[in-house]
């Protein structure tokens, strides 16, 4: 019966939180973290924020920049990198994330569509890797 129990709290500790607005976002191509912004049509909170699901991906609403970008493939840092005769040079960020996040929550769903959970990643068109630092709140846990 104990082993039984830890087994159940140790599951209960592993689960990831809900993601809300204002969770930490981070990008591999990016040189800082961002702030998701998760938009109240939802009608749906988590520690009284908008919840998240795999929708909320659009660029400039749901993803802000993160700084400087040193992906070859966004068209500020090609040209920087053009004009730096070949030399890497980072510039500025510009999200480009048509696709929704990959494996939200598979029992959890905000408007019948899966609620974003930590082990969520959004992919950018330059190649970037989209994670979720902090999910912006830490008292609901989500499958």
């Amino acid at each position: 019966m104990v082993a039984f129990v830890a087994v159940l709290i140790s599951k209960e500790i592993l689960m990831p939180f809900h993601v809300c607005d204002g969770a930490i976002l981070m990008c591999t191509m990016g040189a800082t973290p961002s702030a998701l912004g998760v938009l109240p049509d939802k009608q749906c909170n988590t520690s009284n924020k908008p919840a998240a699901n795999i929708m909320d991906h659009k660029p400039m609403v749901n993803i802000k920049p993160f700084g400087l970008c040193k992906s070859p493939l966004n068209p500020a840092t090609a040209a920087a990198t053009s004009a730096a005769l070949g030399v890497l040079t980072p510039a500025p960020c510009l999200p480009n994330t048509p696709g929704p996040w990959i494996a939200g929550s598979t029992t959890v769903l905000l408007k019948f569509i899966p609620a974003l959970n930590k082990s969520s990643t959004l992919m950018c068109v330059a190649l970037g890797t989209i994670s979720i630092n902090f999910e912006g709140e830490a008292t609901e846990q989500i499958p």
